[in-house]
Parts: C-alpha cells; sequence; structure tokens
C-alpha cells in the first residue's frame, strides 16, 4: 500500500498531524518526518519489531549504527551520564541542531541499558551511540507524545542520494514507509555532521550541515565575565584573563581562541556597540593590553547558554542571572573566590580603576584551575 503523505504546510490542524505521526510511531509503524537537514525515517525505538523493519527498509549493513533522536541534552545526559565536558559543550551549542554526537555508551547506569536487546543491538552495536537533537519542530512536536526516544536514519535506501524533500522519499522507499509528513525541501539539504567525541578529543566522521571549522568552534570552551554596563570591570577582566590563558598555554593573546578558548564580557544593563571607560583604556594600557577596540554588549541568552563559566562582579549581577537563565546556576559564580563583590570603579580617580585591575588579576590568578579547556 503507498504511503499516507500529509501536507503539513496545508493542514487545517497542525496539532492533529503530530498526533497522527505520534500515534503510527507508538503502533509501531515507519514514519519519514522532515527535519533541518534532511528528510529522516523514524521508527520507536521501544518497539523492536519496528526498529528491524527500519533497518531492512533502510538495507542497512550490520554493525552500521542506527541514531538515537532524543528531545534535549538533559535527556541525552540519562543514556551517557559520564559525558565528557567537551561533549556537553556541543550539546549545549549545536542542538537542537544538525550535529549527531557519538559518544561511548557503557556507562552502567546508562538508558541504553534499559533498551530493548534487539534495538540495543542497532543503536550500540560497538558499544558506542549516536545521539541527535533535531532541531525542527515537527520532530520536537511529535517526540513530546512518545515515551522513550526514536531512532532516526536518512529516509532513503542505502547507498541511493538523500531525500531532500518528501517525493524524494515517496520515489525511494515507496511503500515501505507508512507515514509522510510533507514540509517542504529540507532546510540544509544535507546530512548531520557526525562527531566522534572521546573524553575532551574529537574527529569529524562525517562533516555535513555544520563544517568542521565551526564545530570546533563550537567545542571551544568559553568564559564569560559580566558586570553591569560592560565598560570597565567586565572588559578588563575579559582582557587580562586572556593574557593570563594565554601564558598558560604557551602562547600569544591573539593566538588564544585558536587554541581553543573563547574569553568574552558583558554587562546586565549594558547597550550595544559602546566604548571601554578612557580609565579602563589608560589602566590596561600600563599593563600591555588593549582595549580600545572593545564594543559594549549586553548579556543575552545565545551568550549565557555558550558560556561554559560565568564570572560575575558581584553577588547582585549573579542573582539577577540565576533570576533568568535559572539553568546557569552551576555555572555562574562570583569573580571573588569568597563571594565578594569587585566594586564599580566608575566616576572615580584613575587610582580606583588601578586596584580595580589589580583585584580582578589577582581572582583571576586563583580562578584559572577551575578552567577545563
Amino acid at each position: 500500500m503507498p504511503p499516507i503523505v500529509i501536507d503539513v504546510r496545508a493542514a487545517d490542524d497542525a496539532r492533529d498531524v503530530v498526533h497522527r505521526a505520534a500515534q503510527a510511531l507508538a503502533e509501531g509503524r515507519l514514519v519519514a518526518l522532515p527535519t533541518e537537514t534532511v528528510y529522516g525515517l523514524a521508527a520507536h525505538a521501544l518497539a523492536p519489531q519496528a526498529v528491524a523493519r527500519l533497518v531492512a527498509v533502510k538495507r542497512r549493513k550490520p554493525g552500521h549504527a542506527v541514531t538515537l533522536a532524543l528531545r534535549s541534552l538533559e535527556e541525552a545526559l540519562d543514556y551517557v551520564p559520564d559525558m565528557s565536558c567537551l561533549a556537553r559543550r556541543l550539546a549545549r551549542r549545536g542542538w537542537p541542531g544538525p550535529i549527531t554526537l557519538v559518544l561511548d555508551a557503557t556507562h552502567p547506569e546508562g538508558l541504553p541499558r534499559r533498551l530493548p536487546d534487539e534495538v540495543r543491538r542497532v543503536v550500540a552495536p560497538e558499544g558506542t551511540l549516536g545521539l541527535r537533537v533535531p532541531g525542527h519542530a515537527l520532530v520536537q512536536d511529535v517526540m513530546r507524545f512518545i515515551p522513550g526516544p526514536i531512532a532516526l536514519t536518512s529516509a532513503n535506501r542505502g547507498g541511493e542520494p538523500d531525500a531532500r524533500t518528501a517525493r524524494d522519499v515517496v520515489d525511494s522507499l515507496q511503500d515501505d514507509v507508512d507515514l509522510v509528513l510533507d514540509d517542504g525541501p529540507a532546510r540544509h539539504g544535507q546530512p548531520s555532521t557526525v562527531v566522534r567525541v572521546v573524553d575532551n578529543e574529537l574527529m569529524i566522521l562525517r562533516e555535513g550541515a555544520v563544517p568542521e571549522r565551526t564545530v570546533r568552534r563550537l567545542s571551544s570552551f568559553m568564559v564569560l565575565f559580566v558586570c553591569t554596563g560592560n565598560t570597565c570591570r567586565s572588559p578588563m577582566a575579559e582582557a587580562i584573563a586572556r593574557k593570563i590563558i594565554a601564558e598558560r598555554l604557551n602562547c600569544s593573546v591573539d593566538q588564544v581562541e585558536d587554541r581553543g578558548v573563547i574569553v568574552a564580557s558583558a554587562g546586565t544593563s549594558a547597550v550595544s556597540g559602546g566604548h571601554a571607560s578612557p580609565e579602563a583604556v589608560d589602566v590596561l594600557a600600563k599593563m600591555g593590553l588593549d582595549l580600545t577596540a572593545h564594543e559594549t554588549q549586553p548579556v543575552s541568552e545565545s551568550l549565557v547558554r555558550q558560556a561554559d563559566v560565568i564570572y560575575t562582579m558581584t553577588q547582585s549581577h549573579l542573582r539577577t542571572l540565576v533570576a533568568q537563565w535559572p539553568d546557569v546556576a552551576d555555572r555562574a559564580r562570583t569573580l571573588c573566590p569568597s563571594g565578594g563583590d569587585v566594586v564599580d570603579p566608575i566616576g572615580g580617580p584613575i587610582e580606583r580603576y588601578q586596584r580595580c585591575a589589580s583585584e580582578i588579576e589577582t581572582y583571576l590568578k586563583a580562578r584559572i584551575d577551575e578552567f577545563e579547556w
């Protein structure tokens, strides 16, 4: 029987489409879903017969693992509880999105052990697991209505071109797929980038929608400093930190980012495009650091989400961040190790700025060993 094809864009009720897809998966049928990369063929990962059928339809060679699609990084940690810092960085910054992480799946408390044996042999045949959080709202909606993950692979026969449209899916799989959701051409039109992560080292297994250069930037360790206006305290901390890190890595300040460390600063009440205060520029110039090109920026969700560690100048800044983004509580702390405040020198004499810079440098040297680059 030919597959049922639903034009999502013309549907009267998108919720009905989501429910039909979720029900089909729950009943053990195969569903072709649009993703941001290419169209994917999905089976409920708790339904062994559906997963076996997916492998047969795909003509997948034995030992070639099928990816598990999950809802979030938090769910991924249930499958790989000992996920490395680098893998977490890639997941936090690249998900939802076109990155598949291949990770060791041997932790005794990991959820792969609770998958049916037949499914585990398909998704983790060699003790590793491919995990992805698709960046398509429809897939996310469907997954919210089914228990557990879905097994997801490209919706084409092995060796054939990737399916970029619903028509491609039907032409390739014909009556071997039960339901096809048509949401027009896939946004990227190429598969996800597959990244193998072992401890804190990565290897690109397949370069897809995300170039290797971008993957490596996403994997960088990022330090964010936060004050109020981003004109003196946090930009001074940014510049001084970059100097200390360069000394630790035995490279120049300009090479720090190339060595996998990103240092940034922002302000809770900052406006975009302003400059560092003249006093801060002068004080850091005497330390051999240049703040003349600094541009102020407000704290944003993107910055906070990407940062591996956030140092605030005061307890008030810390409370502001945690109140707005509660999930940063385990990554944010005051720059002062004892929890004290770095007093704002704004409006004071140059000597106050000098004391502030010296205080920041002292605290940074005490904090440097916390960095997990």
